[in-house]
């Protein structure tokens, strides 16, 4: 385990405050775990910035799957784009309702890009990317 750094931080008191009751509800033992949790989400937003730099992403689809050729088309977008899908979840919600879980991985502009076509697919009523990482320069 590298050697821990101490450093000081100053906020106002209100800000603190939030900041507490905020880590408070979400179960963090101290500040310094939830900082380094904002700190390394924050460097993994820039990792996404910099399309060179590869990272994951999991796409979240809702859709009718009784619309016409949806199912067909999320299922040839994944084929076309094999060498970034790395698995897919598909599950029913109802009669009409499916939800699609997509695991990518790839240079950041590339797996935004088939995040964005698998979302404006007609039949598709909600979409969602959720960027991380691949792990692999975080501590």
């Amino acid at each position: 385990m590298p050697e821990l750094q101490r450093f000081g931080v100053s906020m106002s008191e209100q800000l603190l405050v939030d900041f507490d009751a905020h880590i408070a509800r979400k179960g963090y033992a101290n500040r310094s775990e939830a900082l380094r949790d904002l700190i390394r989400d924050h460097l993994v937003g820039a990792q996404w910035a910099e399309s060179e730099e590869e990272v994951v992403g999991v796409i979240t689809i809702v859709y009718d799957h009784h619309a016409h050729r949806v199912g067909d088309q999320l299922i040839e977008e994944q084929h076309e784009h094999h060498e970034q899908v790395l698995c897919t979840t598909h599950v029913h919600l109802d009669e009409h309702n499916c939800v699609e879980v997509i695991v990518a991985r790839g240079k950041g502009a590339e797996v935004q890009a088939l995040a964005d076509r698998l979302i404006s697919l007609r039949g598709v009523k909600h979409g969602r990317l959720v960027s991380t990482t691949t792990g692999e320069h975080l501590e």
